[in-house]
This record gives structure tokens, C-alpha cells and sequence, in this order.
């Protein structure tokens, strides 16, 4: 027997898309609320699944997504923004979890679970600083919140080791700013895994701020040198000190995609390690990366290695 329907913002995204697919094998019945929605076909072609384009500033369109359902999850987020003064952030991180909040009151809609980040709240970057201000606006909504702080996320595809793996292939020599900042990377499959079991939990998990971190903790180095390792890349990888990192990222502000940022370097001077393990708290096993990227790095190096071939290098 099919479970309710639920409404999911973000579901076309790196955790979205994995999470829709777990709801849909689950019985969920899913509408994600999407931007682009016809940039995800596929997505809409799993059975139980509708994707539909929605403007997730618009509460009156939101509700009308919502009336019926028995939950709202928001997975929405941005690691940069276009310009400098955190419009960007606080547009995606507090203001559409107010309009989403709106929306969920007039559909009668009580239950709300919200992806934040670890340390939401803390250092001085415009990422973290909204991530705060958006746990406080689900906070006092007056609906059966969860809130999830996850570290980085791993997995195919990610924005972690994927990123550095296509980085590496550009030059003997990476440059990398805050060498030392430490991460708990956590899977993506552990983190929709989590969603899952708060959904259909949500007696236990309701009022809940869950961490999500992974069973190790490592240096923003040692990620770039474990890539290279698995993907059998002799690279220099260059410790840049705390001006030039600054100065990097000053630079990177102005390149088209912000492949590093300032506001990214303001957030590195706060370690994403935690403190209280939710996945524990919710009975989930932690992944190691190397189960899951060392394959997969592997890969993605002997295809770079034949094409190199192919291309007479």
C-alpha cells in the first residue's frame, strides 16, 4: 500500500535526486517542486513521481502543490552566490523556507523537514550565517520541524572529491587554500537514508536537529591527496598560507561559476566536524568514503587515462 503524498523543493538536486528516488522505491507518492522542471526528465519518469515548475517564492503556488500532502521537505540551498552582499544566500536559505512555511499553513500542512548545513550559525560567511537565520524561521513556525546539518557530502557526482578529481587533471600543481580545515565527510545515500527514517518516524524526530557526519574526520589536504592517489596522479599539491588563500578566493569571486569564493573561505575558518552524531541517533550505519569514491575515483582515472591515449597525449 502506497504511503501520502509529499512535496519535496530541491528534489532535481545532488541529495534531491537520490532522496526522491528512496521515497518513490518507499511507496511515497512525490511531487518535486522544481525551478527547471524540464531539466530533469528522467526524474519524472519514476513511477509516483510528478515534477512540476513552481517559483518556491510564491507561497500561493506552493500551497496549491501542498494541498493534500502530509509533508513538505526543502532540500534548497546554494554554495555561492551572484555578487558579494548575501542577497543570493538569504533568498535561498531564509527567505523560501518562509514562503514555504506560509505555504504549508494554508494547506494545512504540519509536518516540515529542512536540510540545513553543520555549524549553521557560526563564523562569519554568508552561507552559514542564513543557514542560522533559516533554522530559526522553522523553528518558530509552529509546525512538526526536523532540521538536518549535514557535513560535506560524498558520492558520485559530489562537489567534494568528483570537483578536486576534474582539478587535478588541469595542472601539476593545485594551490589550495585553507589546507589544514577538517571535514567529516558523510555519503549521500546515509543522508537521504536519514530523511527517510525521519519521515516515517516522525513522532521521534519531530523538534529534532539532527548532525550528519561520516565515521572519519580529514584535512581539506588529505582529501586532495587521497583523490590523486586512487585516480594514480603524481600531484604537488601546494599549502597556500592564510593571505594568499584569502587573496585565491578574492581572485576566484570574479571567475563565471565561482569555483572558490571569499564567502567559501570565510566558512572554512569553522572545521564541518561534529558533535553529537544524529545518524547514530537514528540508527544508521555511517559509509566510509573509500567504499564508495575509491571505485569510483579509480574510475573516472583510467578513463582519463584513455582519453589522453585516444587523443595522442
Amino acid at each position: 500500500m502506497n504511503k501520502p503524498r509529499i512535496v519535496v523543493l530541491g528534489g532535481t538536486g545532488f541529495v534531491g535526486s537520490r532522496l526522491v528516488s528512496a521515497l518513490a522505491r518507499a511507496g511515497w507518492r512525490v511531487t518535486v517542486a522544481s525551478r527547471n522542471a524540464m531539466h530533469k526528465p528522467a526524474l519524472g519518469a519514476i513511477p509516483e513521481v510528478r515534477v512540476v515548475s513552481v517559483d518556491p517564492l510564491d507561497s500561493a503556488a506552493l500551497a496549491r502543490l501542498l494541498d493534500g500532502a502530509a509533508a513538505a521537505v526543502n532540500l534548497i540551498g546554494i554554495l555561492n552566490e551572484r555578487g558579494f552582499s548575501g542577497a543570493g544566500f538569504q533568498r535561498a536559505h531564509v527567505d523560501i523556507p518562509t514562503a514555504l512555511i506560509a505555504a504549508c499553513r494554508q494547506a494545512g500542512v504540519s509536518r516540515l523537514v529542512q536540510m540545513s548545513a553543520l555549524n549553521a550559525g557560526r563564523g562569519k560567511s554568508h552561507y552559514l550565517r542564513t543557514r542560522g537565520e533559516g533554522e530559526q524561521v522553522v523553528k518558530g513556525s509552529g509546525l512538526d520541524w526536523t532540521i538536518f546539518q549535514p557535513s560535506v557530502i560524498f558520492g558520485p557526482g559530489d562537489g567534494l572529491y568528483c570537483r578536486f578529481a576534474g582539478l587535478l587533471d588541469l595542472a601539476p600543481v593545485l594551490p589550495l587554500a585553507k589546507p589544514g580545515a577538517k571535514f567529516a565527510p558523510v555519503y549521500v545515500g546515509d543522508v537521504a537514508a536519514a530523511f527517510l527514517r525521519a519521515l516515517d518516524d516522525p513522532d521521534s524526530s519531530c523538534g529534532q536537529v539532527y548532525e550528519l557526519y561520516g565515521p572519519q574526520v580529514f584535512t581539506l589536504r588529505e582529501i586532495v591527496a587521497w583523490t590523486a592517489q586512487q585516480r594514480g596522479q603524481r600531484r604537488c599539491i601546494l599549502p597556500l598560507p592564510d593571505t594568499l588563500g584569502r587573496l585565491q578566493a578574492m581572485l576566484m569571486d570574479f571567475i563565471p561559476g565561482k569555483p572558490f569564493s571569499s564567502d567559501n573561505w570565510k566558512s572554512l575558518q569553522v572545521d564541518s566536524v561534529g558533535g553529537i552524531d544524529g545518524l547514530y541517533r537514528l540508527g544508521i550505519a555511517k559509509t566510509p568514503v573509500a567504499r564508495i569514491m575509491r571505485p569510483l575515483l579509480a574510475g573516472i582515472g583510467k578513463q582519463s587515462r584513455l582519453d589522453r591515449y585516444r587523443a595522442g597525449g
